[in-house]
């Protein structure tokens, strides 16, 4: 069985998928999409203002010491006014794995004040092939201890950042 490049994780509204799903006009079109959230670097269509799509991008790779908690209240905003006003939704990042699906679950867990193993389930049950990097997991769990708004002056977030800068730092004078 190969991998999908669209699953609807709320039926007809808010869509999880890759690099592939948000490059094809055709599967924009067929679902409607009027609002991406790009959890990559690479280049999307959508991007320019005359594609008549609303386009957030959350530039990160998907690498366990990228920093994607900080954006996490931004993009859930961001999906939330769309699907409010009738929107429809795609999240994607590059094979709709690991960012896409941890940015859909901080989702899932700031609309519906739920656990981010509570959310990544409901994630999978809808796209099997999920599998969110250990620190984008220790995110979730972070998000939700941060009450879903960590921010550079929110305790729990910037002790969080400070370790990770001393691991990064580490690394980078231990290399050769």
């Amino acid at each position: 069985m190969g991998f999908k490049n669209v699953s609807a994780i709320i039926d007809g509204r808010l869509f999880l998928g890759n690099i592939v799903s948000a490059q094809s006009t055709r599967s924009l079109t067929e679902r409607r999409i009027t609002h991406i959230v790009s959890v990559c670097t690479e280049p999307i269509p959508a991007e320019h203002p005359q594609s008549g799509i609303r386009h957030f991008r959350i530039p990160v790779q998907d690498l366990d010491h990228e920093d994607l908690l900080i954006w996490m209240p931004h993009a859930c905003r961001f999906i939330d006014d769309a699907l409010k006003i009738g929107g429809v939704v795609l999240v994607h990042g590059l094979h709709g794995l690991s960012r896409g699906a941890t940015i859909m679950a901080a989702y899932l867990m700031w609309s519906r004040r739920i656990t981010s193993t509570e959310a990544l389930d409901i994630v999978r049950r809808h796209r099997e092939q999920i599998w969110p990097n250990v620190g984008f997991q220790e995110q979730l769990s972070l998000f939700e201890m941060c009450r879903y708004a960590p921010s550079m002056n929110e305790g729990i977030y910037v002790r969080w950042r400070q370790n990770l800068d001393r691991r990064l730092q580490g690394r980078s004078s231990a290399a050769p």
